[in-house]
């Protein structure tokens, strides 16, 4: 089982600004109880208002993302949809010479909404949830456009969370995790943490079968985390985790006082089991008919809650609020093997 508790550091952050499309690393970031700022805070739905993912539209990953801000600091979206170039009897490519950029507030005023957003109430995995959809020509009419040009009869409207807080299920409902919690449009929880050992220990075996490597974006995690000491899938075990900052003399003060000097501490609450999203890939928007679920499938179905799909990654409900960089040490503080004899991890259905 190993040592613990123990270190390890992270060393890459992502976001995903639109659910199932493309994200990016950041260097920094605050980490909400909703989980990194910005993530997940958008989503796509159909005409029936219910959100869609590469799970149905695979031409989504396509789609970039960026975040800028303005002069007040309020975070823009800035979303490219590259043109769709069709040869027949190939697969269709994404054109980003000809691509087109729209850009969307996200911490914008009442007046602002009032005027170009609808607000809506779309479904997310049967389960009802308010959104702002953007209504100006200017995005909804280029959201459109790319849709129909790989399928003709799509209805696609670009939506941001509501008002109304989006309570936590499955593992994050409050008589598993012991209070409640909530989240913009992850499928279930706040944030995912992945093991880069992990991601290199299935690559190993990817390899040895014939396929292609593949990268860690596959999976779309949140936090990622790397160290000599850690070993593949240990993360199986992990319960509570600390993100300290980087170490100070006013760090030494904390100490001696008992304050925490911003440290995040995290639930981990979930392991992250697997549909076959990752056999997408990102650059390409074309799904691997096996790989990688075929390989998960044959040896990662770990989780007795969730017995016939292979995990990846665990899902997270951060207790408090803070900075996150990359470099800050993350502090393995509670396995579920010593967590007071609550024994292992096993899924909740949260949809």
């Amino acid at each position: 089982m190993g040592e613990y508790p123990k270190t390890t550091r992270i060393t890459d952050l992502k976001i995903y600004p639109i659910k199932s499309c493309r994200g990016f690393s950041i260097k920094s970031s605050t980490l909400t109880r909703k989980g990194l700022q910005y993530d997940r805070c958008c989503m796509f739905i159909d005409a029936k208002k219910v959100f869609i993912t590469i799970r149905d539209k695979p031409e989504m990953t396509l789609i970039q993302t960026a975040i800028e801000h303005d002069a007040e600091g309020r975070g823009i979206l800035k979303v490219t949809f590259p043109a769709v170039i069709k040869t027949e009897g190939q697969d269709p490519k994404p054109d980003y010479d000809n691509a087109t950029t729209v850009s969307v507030p996200l911490e914008a005023d009442q007046d602002w909404l009032d005027k170009n957003a609808e607000l809506i109430e779309a479904e997310i995995w049967k389960y009802d949830t308010d959104a702002y959809a953007f209504t100006s020509p200017d995005v909804a009419d280029v959201v459109n456009n790319y849709f129909t040009a790989w399928d003709p009869d799509s209805q696609v409207k670009l939506v941001t969370k509501g008002p109304t807080p989006r309570q936590c299920r499955g593992n994050g409902d409050p008589q598993y995790l012991g209070r409640k919690e909530f989240v913009n449009f992850p499928d279930v929880l706040p944030v995912q943490v992945a093991n880069e050992v992990s991601m290199r220990e299935l690559n190993g075996r990817l390899t040895q079968s014939g396929a292609r490597e593949i990268t860690i974006e596959r999976f779309r995690p949140n936090i990622i985390v790397d160290s000599k000491n850690l070993r593949a899938w240990e993360e199986d075990e992990w319960k509570t985790l600390r993100i300290n900052p980087p170490k100070t003399y006013l760090d030494s003060l904390s100490t001696l006082t008992g304050l925490n000097n911003e440290s995040v501490d995290v639930d981990v609450a979930a392991r992250c089991a697997r549909c076959h999203v990752p056999n997408v890939d990102p650059v390409t928007a074309v799904p691997d008919k096996k790989e990688p679920w075929g390989t998960l499938y044959a040896y990662r179905r770990v989780d007795d809650g969730v017995k016939y799909k292979p995990c990846f990654g665990m899902l997270c409900c951060p207790r408090n609020e803070g900075p996150v960089e990359v470099g800050m040490e993350v502090e393995i503080r509670e396995v579920m093997q010593a967590a007071g004899g609550k024994g292992e991890h096993k899924y909740v259905k949260g949809f």
